[in-house]
C-alpha cells in the first residue's frame, strides 16, 4: 500500500515538476480533441545559423498583440508556467526559467526564434519543449503526435511580441 506523499509520488526537483505538468495537460487537451482532427500542415523549412534561425518562419510577419496573447493564455503557449514577465494582470508565474522581461534587449528576433522553435539545439538539457518540432519526441499525447506545438505564424507572432520587450 502506497502511503500518501511517499517520495515514490512526488517528484524529484522542479524540473520534474513542469515536466509532469506539462505532459498532464497535453494528455488532457488531447482527451478533449476532436477524433477527427485535420492533418497538420507540413513543417516550414528554417535554416540554423549559429544560435539563431535568421529568416522568419512565414511571410506574414508576426503580429506582436497576438504573440503576447500567445505568451500569457495558459491553454496554448503555456510560458508563464515556467517564466515571469511584465505581465501584471496575471497571477501565478513561474520561477523556474528566464524572466521574460528585456527579452527582446538580450536576443536578437533570429535567437529568440531558435530558442521557440527548439530550445534543445542550444541546450539538450532544457526543460522548455520544443515549440516547431515533431520529431525524437516521447511521451506525446495521440492527438499532439505529429503535430507542432505552435504553428509557424504562431512562432513569428510570440517573437514579435518578445522582441518589443526592451526594458
Amino acid at each position: 500500500m502506497r502511503q500518501r506523499g511517499s517520495a515514490r509520488s512526488r517528484p524529484k526537483s522542479s524540473a520534474d515538476a513542469v515536466r509532469r505538468a506539462v505532459g498532464a495537460w497535453l494528455v488532457v487537451t488531447g482527451a478533449c480533441s476532436s477524433a477527427h482532427a485535420q492533418e497538420p500542415p507540413p513543417l516550414e523549412p528554417y535554416q540554423v545559423a549559429g544560435d539563431a534561425i535568421p529568416a522568419p518562419l512565414t511571410a506574414t510577419p508576426g503580429d506582436a498583440a497576438r504573440g503576447r496573447a500567445i505568451v500569457v493564455n495558459r491553454r496554448v503557449g503555456l510560458c508563464l508556467l515556467c517564466h515571469t514577465g511584465p505581465f501584471p494582470e496575471e497571477k501565478l508565474q513561474g520561477n523556474m526559467a528566464p524572466d521574460l522581461s528585456g527579452t527582446g534587449a538580450r536576443w536578437s528576433a533570429g535567437q529568440l526564434r531558435l530558442r521557440l522553435v527548439d530550445a534543445r539545439r542550444l541546450n539538450p538539457d532544457t526543460i522548455m519543449p520544443p515549440y516547431y518540432r515533431v520529431d525524437g519526441l516521447v511521451r506525446v499525447a495521440p492527438a499532439f503526435r505529429g503535430k507542432p506545438i505552435l504553428s509557424a505564424q504562431q512562432i513569428e507572432d510570440v517573437v514579435a511580441f518578445l522582441a518589443t520587450l526592451r526594458d
